[in-house]
């Protein structure tokens, strides 16, 4: 019988490989391995090299617990890294190929981000915060009070960061020959994934606003800082690229926050942008500032651009022509590839590669053969001892839309005994599933449970159109179409439709509240981070007073019976469901505010609830908290299910 994946060893039993980037003469690969160390409860990540074939693997850093964003130099003679080895981050640079120590370049007392190589390579962009209030980053004197903070500004919090204040990120250079840094970009917001022009003398930033509900691209001028916005304000921006004579600058934005991108060229001398698609189908993967960086398209000439994004939750590798439009898909597979690193000769590229079968790995594309390799195995060990999940896709048709679903089964699936169903609701609402190594539906369905997710309208990843049906509907179309894909699991003759359950995160959350509210078809719920009540979410969230704008058509004092209809908290006083609540304290996105509503509204109910929260957990804390919270929320979440939902019969 196989052994199913538990917290344990989905928390300390993985090695991971991730942030790939190919040497610029596309003989080597340097990468991150992170792994969870169960003694000390705490993660690593050093830098490892290994040939274009996975294989002469060897470790690069050992020194301090945190090393990676390892960049090649231009000529390939160096890596650069970003380490803790000196507190709080600093750069590195270490000889490629020959003996010698790393030298450090630089340090500051706040994360470094995005390091990037000058094309000559004298120099390094990257990002760090900056306080004003600190410029010197000295650490606060022993046993004072902490200081008082008083703010004029609406994004003075952010989820992940908490208080912020002026506190913001900013573009920074520093020489790789002397070490002098300093600060290029000078406005009190944030500067992101700094991309330098092929002249060395500018860079294209990302400058989110509004806590990233917006973000604009910017042109630097690295000698004076000078600032130059060139889309608009309230729209966004996800890729960009430099052309090759750096003349035009190719990126995928919205005109507006639309939560679908479209591709742009902009004219640098005539400071004008051309639309070159209209409602493109796939999804640029634009990254997550601090977490993940994005897949940088490739110029493959003066008209083809090579990148990557999802269509219907599954990645691949497209190009598109700038004179004819047209969009042509080179390579896709049932997986979610992270990056883009290709080297000098336009023939290989490489990326992080996860898949229901595999977790934390590096892909290699031959764009001469048009083959695809996974060239590492960090997670094969533990999933042949803990085999994942069996899966299965399917379709449920409603009204023109038809919503993508997927049914995951136990590894030793036996259609003769009758499984409890879980219903798993992504986050957003303009989020979308696909093909990742989840942990927590692994956790579910490996543990003897049948696990189903879905996309309905309002996921994205299928075009503008689809993405746009949940404005204004939350808990409207969106909650028929996951009811219509339960519906449509419970047909199956080992589904047992009397002991089912339902789990969502986030948006998620929120569906998970609002269902309770409104059936009592299922027997248990797992309820994470919700938004439960939309009114008080619109001033408390970090994003709450832009998003719910965006989302719900108006602020609250603009369509109180449209919150009033659409919010949780007016419907929670009916809810029979057994329920546990998840949250951390430290949530600025869905604050614990949401989560404690919830918990009143549902124990005044007579409902049976538990609530379970998380001191110093951000709205990422399931994925990215303290291992030990980490083990405690998946234990907690199969422990609920199996005493409300119990074992196949």
């Amino acid at each position: 019988m196989a052994e199913p994946l538990t917290p344990e060893v989905l928390v300390y039993g993985f090695t991971s490989a991730g942030d790939p980037r190919i040497s610029p003469d596309g003989s080597s690969i340097i990468y991150t391995v992170s792994t969870v160390d169960k003694e000390a409860k705490k993660g690593s990540s050093q830098l490892w090299r290994c040939g274009l074939d996975g294989g002469d693997r060897r470790q690069l850093t050992h020194t301090g617990t945190r090393n990676g964003s390892g960049r090649w130099s231009p000529d390939g003679a160096s890596i650069a890294f970003v380490s803790d080895r000196v507190k709080q981050a600093g750069i590195f640079v270490m000889p490629a190929d020959q003996p010698g120590e790393a030298r450090e370049l630089t340090h500051h007392g706040t994360a470094i981000t995005d390091p990037v190589w000058s094309p000559d390579g004298s120099q390094i962009a990257y990002s760090a915060e900056f306080d004003p209030e600190n410029p010197e980053e000295k650490e606060p004197e022993e046993d004072a009070a902490p200081p008082v903070r008083v703010t004029r500004r609406i994004d003075y919090k952010q989820d992940g960061r908490r208080y912020l204040g002026d506190k913001r990120t900013q573009v920074f250079v520093v020489d790789v020959a002397s070490g002098e840094r300093r600060m290029v970009t000078h406005e009190p917001v944030d500067h992101y994934f700094p991309q330098w022009s092929p002249d060395g003398k500018t860079l294209a930033v990302d400058i989110p606003n509004r806590n990233g509900m917006h973000s604009q691209l910017a042109l630097v001028d690295v000698a004076s800082g000078e600032t130059k916005r060139i889309t608009p304000e309230d729209g966004s921006v996800g890729v960009w690229s430099w052309s090759p004579d750096g003349t035009r600058i190719f990126y995928a934005g919205d005109l507006e926050q639309s939560w679908q991108s479209d591709f742009f060229v902009y004219d640098v001398a005539a400071g004008q942008a051309t639309r070159i698609t209209d409602d493109l189908p796939v999804v640029p993967m634009g990254g997550f500032p601090g977490v993940m960086g994005p897949s940088i398209p490739v110029w493959l000439d003066e008209q083809t651009i090579l990148f990557n994004a999802v269509r219907a939750g599954a990645s691949g590798l497209y190009t598109i022509n700038l004179q004819d439009r047209e969009l042509e898909k080179l390579y896709g597979d049932e997986a979610t590839l992270s990056g883009l690193s290709i080297d000098d000769a336009r023939r290989h590229i490489v990326q992080g590669y996860t898949s229901f079968a595999a977790a934390g790995e590096i892909s290699v594309y031959d764009t001469q053969s048009r083959h695809a390799d996974v060239v590492t195995d960090y997670s094969h060990p533990t999933l042949e001892a803990h085999p994942p999940a069996r899966w299965e896709r399917f379709e449920v048709p409603r009204g023109k839309y038809s919503i993508e679903a997927w049914l995951m089964k136990p590894p030793d699936f036996d259609p003769a005994k009758k499984y409890p169903v879980i219903l798993d609701i992504h986050g957003g609402p303009n989020g979308f599933y696909g093909y990742t190594f989840n942990p927590i539906q692994q956790l579910l369905a490996t543990n003897g449970f049948l696990l189903v997710f879905s996309n309905p309208r309002g996921s994205s990843s299928y075009g503008r159109e689809f993405t746009q049906q949940v404005i204004g509907d939350w808990g409207g179309e969106d909650f028929k179409d996951l009811m219509a894909v339960i519906d449509k699991v419970l047909e199956l003759p080992y589904a047992n439709a009397d002991k089912t359950g339902i789990f969502g995160y986030s948006y998620g959350g929120y569906m998970t509240s609002w269902t309770i509210g409104q059936t009592g078809r299922f027997q248990a719920c797992v309820c994470g981070a919700p938004c439960f009540d939309l009114e008080s979410f619109y001033g408390t969230s970090d994003i709450g007073h832009s998003f719910g704008k965006l989302q719900f058509g108006a602020a609250p004092h603009e369509g109180k019976e449209w919150y009033a209809q659409h919010s949780p908290s007016n419907f929670a006083h009916r809810a029979t469901t057994p329920t546990l609540i998840i949250h951390g304290e430290a949530d600025e996105r869905c604050p614990i505010g949401q989560g404690e509503q919830m918990f009143v509204a549902l124990k005044k109910a007579g409902c049976e609830v538990e609530f379970a929260r998380y001191p110093g957990g951000a709205h990422g804390f399931v994925r990215m908290g303290p291992p030990e919270h980490r083990v405690d929320v998946l234990g907690r979440i199969l422990g609920w299910f199996k005493d409300h939902l119990g074992e196949p019969v």
